[in-house]
Protein backbone atom coordinates (compact mmCIF):
# COMPACT_ATOMS: atom_id res chain seq x y z
CA UNK A 1 0.00 0.00 0.00
CA UNK A 2 0.75 3.47 -0.84
CA UNK A 3 1.77 6.17 2.16
CA UNK A 4 1.73 9.74 2.31
CA UNK A 5 4.90 11.36 2.89
CA UNK A 6 5.30 14.81 2.90
CA UNK A 7 2.13 15.23 0.46
CA UNK A 8 3.70 13.01 -1.90
CA UNK A 9 2.90 9.17 -2.82
CA UNK A 10 5.34 7.08 -2.04
CA UNK A 11 5.51 3.45 -3.35
CA UNK A 12 7.80 0.95 -1.96
CA UNK A 13 10.08 -1.01 -4.27
CA UNK A 14 7.94 -3.82 -3.45
CA UNK A 15 5.05 -2.16 -4.49
CA UNK A 16 7.22 -1.08 -7.91
CA UNK A 17 8.27 -4.57 -8.47
CA UNK A 18 5.03 -6.09 -8.09
CA UNK A 19 3.62 -3.22 -10.47
CA UNK A 20 6.04 -4.66 -13.18
CA UNK A 21 5.91 -7.69 -13.09
CA UNK A 22 1.78 -7.30 -12.91
CA UNK A 23 2.17 -5.13 -16.34
CA UNK A 24 4.99 -7.39 -18.07
CA UNK A 25 2.93 -11.04 -17.16
CA UNK A 26 -0.33 -9.34 -19.02
CA UNK A 27 1.47 -7.64 -21.75
CA UNK A 28 3.82 -10.37 -22.45
CA UNK A 29 2.20 -14.05 -21.88
CA UNK A 30 3.47 -15.76 -24.82
CA UNK A 31 6.63 -16.82 -25.58
CA UNK A 32 8.47 -15.25 -29.11
CA UNK A 33 11.86 -15.77 -30.77
CA UNK A 34 15.25 -13.97 -30.17
CA UNK A 35 18.52 -13.67 -31.55
CA UNK A 36 21.46 -12.63 -29.52
CA UNK A 37 25.17 -13.40 -28.78
CA UNK A 38 25.44 -15.35 -25.97
CA UNK A 39 28.45 -14.47 -24.27
CA UNK A 40 29.04 -16.41 -21.57
CA UNK A 41 26.53 -19.71 -20.78
CA UNK A 42 27.69 -19.78 -17.07
CA UNK A 43 26.46 -23.21 -16.42
CA UNK A 44 26.10 -24.61 -13.08
CA UNK A 45 27.19 -28.18 -12.63
CA UNK A 46 25.81 -28.97 -9.07
CA UNK A 47 22.10 -27.61 -10.19
CA UNK A 48 22.26 -28.06 -13.91
CA UNK A 49 20.84 -24.95 -14.97
CA UNK A 50 22.66 -21.95 -16.78
CA UNK A 51 22.29 -18.12 -16.59
CA UNK A 52 23.60 -17.16 -19.70
CA UNK A 53 24.80 -13.62 -19.94
CA UNK A 54 22.95 -12.27 -23.86
CA UNK A 55 24.24 -9.32 -25.85
CA UNK A 56 24.01 -7.68 -28.94
CA UNK A 57 26.90 -5.49 -30.29
CA UNK A 58 26.97 -3.00 -33.65
CA UNK A 59 30.91 -2.13 -34.77
CA UNK A 60 32.13 -3.92 -31.58
CA UNK A 61 30.41 -2.67 -28.98
CA UNK A 62 27.70 -3.65 -26.90
CA UNK A 63 24.56 -2.04 -27.57
CA UNK A 64 21.85 -4.40 -25.46
CA UNK A 65 22.56 -6.67 -22.68
CA UNK A 66 19.83 -8.87 -20.52
CA UNK A 67 20.29 -11.82 -18.21
CA UNK A 68 18.43 -14.84 -18.93
CA UNK A 69 18.01 -18.45 -17.61
CA UNK A 70 17.52 -21.87 -18.98
CA UNK A 71 16.25 -25.24 -16.30
CA UNK A 72 18.50 -28.01 -15.93
CA UNK A 73 15.82 -29.95 -18.26
CA UNK A 74 15.45 -27.31 -20.87
CA UNK A 75 19.65 -27.47 -20.82
CA UNK A 76 19.84 -31.10 -21.19
CA UNK A 77 17.36 -30.88 -24.19
CA UNK A 78 18.53 -28.09 -25.90
CA UNK A 79 22.63 -29.75 -25.42
CA UNK A 80 21.56 -32.92 -27.20
CA UNK A 81 20.32 -30.84 -30.48
CA UNK A 82 23.21 -29.40 -29.93
CA UNK A 83 25.18 -32.08 -30.40
CA UNK A 84 23.37 -33.85 -32.83
CA UNK A 85 23.79 -31.19 -35.31
CA UNK A 86 27.03 -29.22 -34.46
CA UNK A 87 28.81 -32.31 -33.05
CA UNK A 88 29.52 -29.88 -29.94
CA UNK A 89 27.45 -28.79 -26.78
CA UNK A 90 26.52 -25.04 -25.89
CA UNK A 91 29.53 -23.11 -25.17
CA UNK A 92 30.51 -19.22 -25.13
CA UNK A 93 30.55 -17.12 -27.68
CA UNK A 94 28.19 -18.10 -30.09
CA UNK A 95 25.02 -16.40 -32.14
CA UNK A 96 21.90 -18.70 -31.21
CA UNK A 97 18.36 -18.04 -32.25
CA UNK A 98 16.44 -18.78 -29.18
CA UNK A 99 12.96 -19.12 -27.64
CA UNK A 100 11.83 -17.21 -24.39
CA UNK A 101 9.26 -15.46 -22.15
CA UNK A 102 10.04 -12.14 -20.50
CA UNK A 103 9.79 -13.07 -17.11
CA UNK A 104 10.11 -10.53 -13.88
CA UNK A 105 11.11 -11.68 -10.33
CA UNK A 106 10.84 -9.26 -7.59
CA UNK A 107 14.10 -10.27 -5.94
CA UNK A 108 16.40 -10.80 -9.43
CA UNK A 109 14.68 -8.74 -11.48
CA UNK A 110 14.04 -8.82 -15.78
CA UNK A 111 15.09 -11.93 -17.67
CA UNK A 112 14.12 -13.97 -19.98
CA UNK A 113 13.37 -17.72 -19.25
CA UNK A 114 15.19 -19.70 -22.98
CA UNK A 115 12.72 -22.86 -23.44
CA UNK A 116 14.33 -23.64 -26.45
CA UNK A 117 17.77 -22.89 -29.03
CA UNK A 118 17.58 -23.81 -32.80
CA UNK A 119 21.13 -25.00 -33.38
CA UNK A 120 20.23 -24.39 -37.46
CA UNK A 121 20.87 -20.55 -36.58
CA UNK A 122 24.11 -20.95 -34.85
CA UNK A 123 25.32 -22.80 -37.40
CA UNK A 124 24.27 -20.54 -40.35
CA UNK A 125 25.97 -17.88 -38.45
CA UNK A 126 29.35 -19.67 -38.39
CA UNK A 127 29.16 -20.32 -42.15
CA UNK A 128 28.79 -16.98 -42.92
CA UNK A 129 31.69 -15.91 -41.29
CA UNK A 130 33.53 -18.37 -43.19
CA UNK A 131 32.16 -17.29 -46.67
CA UNK A 132 32.73 -13.75 -45.76
CA UNK A 133 36.30 -14.56 -44.95
CA UNK A 134 37.04 -16.97 -48.32
CA UNK A 135 35.76 -13.24 -50.01
CA UNK A 136 37.70 -11.24 -48.61
CA UNK A 137 41.19 -13.51 -48.55
CA UNK A 138 40.57 -14.37 -52.27
CA UNK A 139 39.75 -10.36 -53.07
CA UNK A 140 43.42 -9.51 -51.60
CA UNK A 141 44.73 -12.39 -53.81
CA UNK A 142 46.46 -14.05 -50.59
CA UNK A 143 43.94 -17.15 -50.54
CA UNK A 144 46.52 -19.48 -51.58
CA UNK A 145 49.19 -17.87 -51.27
CA UNK A 146 51.06 -20.32 -48.31
CA UNK A 147 51.03 -23.16 -50.94
CA UNK A 148 53.29 -21.36 -53.27
CA UNK A 149 55.90 -21.93 -50.10
CA UNK A 150 58.34 -24.35 -50.55
CA UNK A 151 58.12 -27.34 -48.26
CA UNK A 152 61.76 -29.00 -47.49
CA UNK A 153 62.50 -32.51 -48.86
CA UNK A 154 62.62 -33.85 -45.48
CA UNK A 155 61.09 -31.54 -42.84
CA UNK A 156 62.46 -32.29 -39.60
CA UNK A 157 62.54 -29.23 -37.41
CA UNK A 158 58.55 -28.68 -37.11
CA UNK A 159 56.93 -25.47 -34.92
CA UNK A 160 53.98 -26.33 -33.12
CA UNK A 161 51.04 -24.48 -32.16
CA UNK A 162 49.11 -26.30 -30.08
CA UNK A 163 47.39 -27.17 -26.29
CA UNK A 164 50.38 -28.78 -24.07
CA UNK A 165 47.42 -31.48 -22.66
CA UNK A 166 45.34 -32.03 -25.40
CA UNK A 167 45.04 -35.56 -26.69
CA UNK A 168 45.89 -34.26 -30.33
CA UNK A 169 48.84 -32.98 -29.47
CA UNK A 170 49.55 -36.48 -27.13
CA UNK A 171 48.90 -38.68 -30.36
CA UNK A 172 50.87 -36.13 -32.95
CA UNK A 173 54.26 -36.43 -30.39
CA UNK A 174 53.50 -40.20 -30.24
CA UNK A 175 53.17 -41.49 -33.42
CA UNK A 176 56.67 -38.83 -34.40
CA UNK A 177 58.68 -39.85 -31.76
CA UNK A 178 57.91 -44.18 -31.47
CA UNK A 179 57.69 -44.61 -35.64
CA UNK A 180 59.62 -48.09 -36.62
CA UNK A 181 61.74 -46.16 -38.98
CA UNK A 182 63.48 -44.40 -36.56
CA UNK A 183 63.23 -41.13 -38.28
CA UNK A 184 64.30 -37.75 -36.14
CA UNK A 185 62.29 -34.61 -35.35
CA UNK A 186 63.06 -31.55 -33.39
CA UNK A 187 59.51 -30.66 -32.04
CA UNK A 188 59.24 -27.40 -30.33
CA UNK A 189 55.72 -26.64 -28.45
CA UNK A 190 54.21 -22.88 -28.78
CA UNK A 191 51.20 -22.99 -26.27
CA UNK A 192 47.92 -21.25 -27.61
CA UNK A 193 44.35 -21.60 -26.97
CA UNK A 194 42.62 -23.39 -29.92
CA UNK A 195 39.02 -22.36 -29.05
CA UNK A 196 36.89 -19.74 -27.74
CA UNK A 197 37.02 -15.85 -27.63
CA UNK A 198 40.63 -15.69 -27.05
CA UNK A 199 41.54 -18.30 -29.58
CA UNK A 200 42.35 -16.04 -32.59
CA UNK A 201 44.47 -13.70 -30.64
CA UNK A 202 46.77 -16.60 -28.74
CA UNK A 203 47.16 -18.42 -32.12
CA UNK A 204 47.89 -14.99 -33.91
CA UNK A 205 50.62 -14.62 -31.09
CA UNK A 206 52.39 -17.71 -31.35
CA UNK A 207 53.00 -17.49 -35.46
CA UNK A 208 54.73 -13.80 -34.21
CA UNK A 209 56.57 -15.56 -32.04
CA UNK A 210 57.74 -18.31 -34.61
CA UNK A 211 58.30 -15.60 -37.27
CA UNK A 212 60.68 -14.13 -35.32
CA UNK A 213 62.70 -17.92 -35.10
CA UNK A 214 61.54 -18.72 -38.35
CA UNK A 215 65.29 -20.01 -39.53
CA UNK A 216 65.14 -22.71 -37.09
CA UNK A 217 61.77 -24.14 -38.23
CA UNK A 218 61.09 -26.10 -41.94
CA UNK A 219 57.10 -26.26 -40.97
CA UNK A 220 54.50 -24.63 -38.39
CA UNK A 221 51.92 -27.83 -37.74
CA UNK A 222 48.70 -26.57 -35.81
CA UNK A 223 47.16 -29.46 -33.79
CA UNK A 224 43.58 -29.75 -32.46
CA UNK A 225 42.10 -33.07 -30.84
CA UNK A 226 39.35 -32.57 -32.65
CA UNK A 227 35.64 -30.67 -31.95
CA UNK A 228 32.37 -29.90 -33.32
CA UNK A 229 32.15 -26.75 -35.77
CA UNK A 230 31.09 -24.34 -32.93
CA UNK A 231 35.20 -24.79 -31.39
CA UNK A 232 36.31 -24.65 -34.44
CA UNK A 233 34.98 -21.51 -35.59
CA UNK A 234 37.74 -19.42 -34.83
CA UNK A 235 39.43 -20.48 -38.04
CA UNK A 236 37.27 -19.08 -39.57
CA UNK A 237 38.13 -15.69 -38.33
CA UNK A 238 39.53 -13.66 -41.37
CA UNK A 239 42.56 -12.19 -39.04
CA UNK A 240 43.80 -15.64 -38.03
CA UNK A 241 43.72 -16.99 -41.41
CA UNK A 242 45.05 -13.98 -43.01
CA UNK A 243 47.87 -14.34 -40.36
CA UNK A 244 48.44 -17.95 -41.63
CA UNK A 245 48.14 -17.28 -45.49
CA UNK A 246 50.64 -14.97 -45.28
CA UNK A 247 53.06 -16.79 -42.93
CA UNK A 248 56.81 -17.11 -44.22
CA UNK A 249 56.84 -20.88 -42.96
CA UNK A 250 54.73 -23.37 -45.08
CA UNK A 251 51.85 -24.35 -42.45
CA UNK A 252 50.21 -27.83 -42.02
CA UNK A 253 46.70 -28.28 -39.95
CA UNK A 254 45.62 -31.52 -38.17
CA UNK A 255 42.66 -29.91 -36.18
CA UNK A 256 40.59 -33.07 -35.33
CA UNK A 257 37.14 -33.48 -37.91
CA UNK A 258 36.37 -34.61 -40.41
CA UNK A 259 33.68 -32.51 -42.17
CA UNK A 260 32.92 -28.43 -42.93
CA UNK A 261 36.52 -27.81 -43.54
CA UNK A 262 37.62 -24.46 -42.11
CA UNK A 263 39.36 -21.17 -43.76
CA UNK A 264 42.43 -21.74 -42.00
CA UNK A 265 42.82 -25.48 -43.12
CA UNK A 266 41.59 -24.07 -46.48
CA UNK A 267 44.37 -22.11 -47.01
CA UNK A 268 47.43 -23.92 -44.98
CA UNK A 269 50.22 -25.39 -47.15
CA UNK A 270 48.43 -28.69 -46.28
CA UNK A 271 45.51 -30.31 -44.50
CA UNK A 272 44.72 -33.86 -43.20
CA UNK A 273 42.26 -34.70 -40.86
CA UNK A 274 43.05 -35.85 -37.38
CA UNK A 275 46.75 -34.42 -35.66
CA UNK A 276 47.84 -38.66 -36.18
CA UNK A 277 47.47 -38.24 -39.84
CA UNK A 278 49.58 -34.85 -39.74
CA UNK A 279 52.21 -37.10 -38.01
CA UNK A 280 52.12 -39.56 -40.49
CA UNK A 281 51.97 -36.97 -43.86
CA UNK A 282 55.21 -35.89 -42.51
CA UNK A 283 56.92 -39.58 -41.93
CA UNK A 284 55.24 -40.20 -45.64
CA UNK A 285 57.84 -37.64 -46.94
CA UNK A 286 60.65 -39.16 -45.41
CA UNK A 287 59.38 -42.21 -47.17
CA UNK A 288 59.37 -40.48 -50.21
CA UNK A 289 62.66 -40.03 -49.89
CA UNK A 290 64.24 -43.35 -47.98
CA UNK A 291 62.11 -45.65 -50.45
CA UNK A 292 63.55 -44.24 -53.38
CA UNK A 293 66.97 -44.34 -52.11
CA UNK A 294 66.49 -47.70 -50.46
CA UNK A 295 65.86 -48.72 -53.88
CA UNK A 296 68.51 -47.17 -55.60
CA UNK A 297 71.42 -48.80 -52.93
CA UNK A 298 69.37 -52.02 -53.44
CA UNK A 299 69.73 -51.61 -57.42
CA UNK A 300 73.68 -50.32 -57.19
CA UNK A 301 74.06 -53.18 -54.98
CA UNK A 302 72.43 -55.84 -57.14
CA UNK A 303 74.45 -54.32 -60.15
CA UNK A 304 77.52 -54.21 -58.27
CA UNK A 305 77.07 -57.82 -57.34
CA UNK A 306 76.91 -58.81 -60.95
CA UNK A 307 79.54 -56.36 -62.12
CA UNK A 308 81.86 -58.75 -59.47
CA UNK A 309 80.57 -62.04 -61.16
CA UNK A 310 81.00 -60.36 -64.41
CA UNK A 311 84.88 -59.71 -63.38
CA UNK A 312 85.27 -62.58 -61.87
CA UNK A 313 84.29 -64.34 -64.89
CA UNK A 314 86.55 -62.52 -66.79
CA UNK A 315 89.50 -63.15 -64.57
CA UNK A 316 88.81 -67.09 -64.62
CA UNK A 317 88.95 -66.72 -68.43
CA UNK A 318 91.75 -64.34 -68.50
CA UNK A 319 93.84 -66.94 -65.53
CA UNK A 320 92.51 -69.91 -67.72
CA UNK A 321 93.99 -68.21 -70.98
CA UNK A 322 97.10 -67.08 -68.81
CA UNK A 323 97.83 -70.61 -68.19
CA UNK A 324 97.58 -72.14 -71.37
CA UNK A 325 99.83 -69.38 -72.67
CA UNK A 326 101.95 -69.76 -70.08
CA UNK A 327 102.22 -73.25 -70.60
CA UNK A 328 102.95 -72.38 -74.69
CA UNK A 329 105.42 -70.57 -73.60
CA UNK A 330 107.23 -72.96 -70.83
CA UNK A 331 107.21 -75.95 -73.71
CA UNK A 332 108.77 -73.07 -76.23
CA UNK A 333 111.20 -72.24 -73.99
CA UNK A 334 112.09 -75.44 -72.56
CA UNK A 335 112.58 -76.48 -76.75
CA UNK A 336 114.33 -73.58 -77.30
CA UNK A 337 116.53 -74.30 -73.80
CA UNK A 338 117.33 -77.81 -75.27
CA UNK A 339 118.29 -76.64 -78.55
CA UNK A 340 120.32 -74.21 -77.58
CA UNK A 341 121.60 -76.90 -74.86
CA UNK A 342 122.50 -78.71 -78.08
CA UNK A 343 124.04 -75.81 -79.91
CA UNK A 344 126.41 -74.92 -77.10
CA UNK A 345 127.89 -78.36 -76.79
CA UNK A 346 128.36 -78.42 -80.02
CA UNK A 347 130.12 -74.95 -80.07
CA UNK A 348 131.87 -75.89 -77.01
CA UNK A 349 133.61 -79.19 -78.76
CA UNK A 350 134.17 -76.79 -81.24
CA UNK A 351 135.85 -74.26 -79.16
CA UNK A 352 137.73 -76.75 -77.56
CA UNK A 353 139.65 -78.57 -80.37
CA UNK A 354 140.09 -74.66 -81.80
CA UNK A 355 142.03 -73.69 -78.05
CA UNK A 356 144.32 -76.37 -78.64
CA UNK A 357 144.97 -75.21 -81.89
CA UNK A 358 144.94 -71.19 -80.68
CA UNK A 359 147.50 -71.80 -77.61
CA UNK A 360 149.71 -73.43 -79.90
CA UNK A 361 149.95 -70.52 -82.06
CA UNK A 362 149.84 -68.21 -79.30
CA UNK A 363 152.64 -70.07 -77.43
CA UNK A 364 154.78 -69.77 -80.58
CA UNK A 365 154.03 -66.21 -80.90
CA UNK A 366 154.81 -65.03 -77.39
CA UNK A 367 158.14 -67.67 -77.94
CA UNK A 368 159.40 -65.31 -81.20
CA UNK A 369 158.58 -62.05 -79.05
CA UNK A 370 160.16 -63.17 -76.07
CA UNK A 371 163.18 -63.67 -78.15
CA UNK A 372 163.15 -60.62 -79.79
CA UNK A 373 162.31 -58.81 -76.59
CA UNK A 374 165.40 -60.40 -75.18
CA UNK A 375 167.60 -59.36 -77.90
CA UNK A 376 166.58 -55.58 -78.40
CA UNK A 377 166.93 -56.06 -74.40
CA UNK A 378 170.48 -57.23 -74.70
CA UNK A 379 171.41 -54.61 -77.29
CA UNK A 380 170.04 -51.29 -75.10
CA UNK A 381 171.90 -52.70 -71.84
CA UNK A 382 175.20 -52.95 -74.18
CA UNK A 383 174.57 -49.51 -74.99
CA UNK A 384 174.11 -47.94 -71.81
CA UNK A 385 177.02 -49.98 -70.51
CA UNK A 386 179.13 -48.54 -72.80
CA UNK A 387 177.85 -44.61 -71.99
CA UNK A 388 178.43 -45.48 -68.43
CA UNK A 389 182.27 -46.74 -69.15
CA UNK A 390 182.57 -43.52 -70.72
CA UNK A 391 181.33 -41.34 -68.18
CA UNK A 392 183.61 -43.34 -65.23
CA UNK A 393 186.03 -40.77 -63.70
CA UNK A 394 188.84 -42.60 -65.10
CA UNK A 395 187.92 -42.40 -69.03
CA UNK A 396 186.92 -38.79 -68.01
CA UNK A 397 190.52 -38.37 -66.39
CA UNK A 398 192.06 -40.22 -69.30
CA UNK A 399 190.76 -37.65 -71.62
CA UNK A 400 192.70 -34.90 -70.00
CA UNK A 401 189.67 -33.36 -67.20
CA UNK A 402 191.12 -33.73 -63.40
CA UNK A 403 188.85 -33.54 -60.14
CA UNK A 404 189.21 -31.03 -57.06
CA UNK A 405 188.86 -32.04 -53.78
CA UNK A 406 188.48 -30.34 -50.97
CA UNK A 407 188.61 -32.43 -47.43
CA UNK A 408 187.59 -35.19 -49.76
CA UNK A 409 185.03 -33.78 -50.99
CA UNK A 410 184.96 -32.40 -55.48
CA UNK A 411 184.90 -28.25 -55.47
CA UNK A 412 181.99 -27.55 -57.76
CA UNK A 413 182.01 -23.52 -56.98
CA UNK A 414 184.21 -21.02 -56.46
CA UNK A 415 182.74 -19.55 -53.82
CA UNK A 416 183.91 -22.98 -51.60
CA UNK A 417 187.42 -22.81 -51.38
CA UNK A 418 189.28 -19.67 -49.60
CA UNK A 419 192.53 -18.73 -49.37
CA UNK A 420 195.31 -21.03 -47.47
CA UNK A 421 192.81 -23.91 -48.35
CA UNK A 422 194.72 -27.23 -48.94
CA UNK A 423 193.59 -29.23 -51.74
CA UNK A 424 193.81 -32.20 -53.76
CA UNK A 425 193.81 -32.24 -57.68
CA UNK A 426 193.19 -35.46 -59.12
CA UNK A 427 194.69 -36.63 -62.41
CA UNK A 428 194.88 -39.02 -64.37
CA UNK A 429 197.97 -41.09 -63.23
CA UNK A 430 197.93 -39.33 -59.90
CA UNK A 431 196.94 -36.61 -57.39
CA UNK A 432 198.28 -32.91 -56.94
CA UNK A 433 198.24 -31.18 -53.50
CA UNK A 434 198.75 -27.73 -53.81
CA UNK A 435 197.67 -25.08 -51.49
CA UNK A 436 195.06 -21.81 -51.86
CA UNK A 437 196.90 -18.11 -52.45
CA UNK A 438 194.27 -16.57 -54.36
CA UNK A 439 190.53 -17.24 -56.30
CA UNK A 440 189.37 -15.34 -59.12
CA UNK A 441 185.49 -15.68 -59.87
CA UNK A 442 184.55 -15.78 -63.97
CA UNK A 443 182.65 -13.16 -65.46
CA UNK A 444 180.90 -15.84 -67.61
CA UNK A 445 177.56 -16.87 -66.15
Amino acid sequence: MSEKIDDKKVFSLLEVSKSIHKTLEQRYQSSFWVKAEMSKLNFYKYSGHCYPELVEKQDGKVIAQLKSYIWKDDYQRINSKFINTLHEPLKDGIKILFLAKITFDPAHGLSLWIMDIDPSYTLGDLEREKQDTIYQLKNEGIFNKNKTLHLPLLPQRIAIISVETSKGYADFIKVIETNSWKYKFFCYLFPSVLQGDYAVQSIIKQLERIKKVRHHFDVVAIIRGGGGDIGLSCFNNYQLSKAVAMFPLPVITGIGHATNETVTEMIAYTNVITPTKLAEYLLQKFHNFTIPVQNAEKKISEWAIRQLNGEKMKLASEIKLFSLSTDNILISNNNEIKASKQNIIKSVGVFCSMKNILIAQLKEKLQLQSLLKTKNTSIEINNIEKNVENMSPANVLKRGYSITLLNGKSVTNISQIKNGDILNTVVHHGNIVSAVNSTHKSNKK
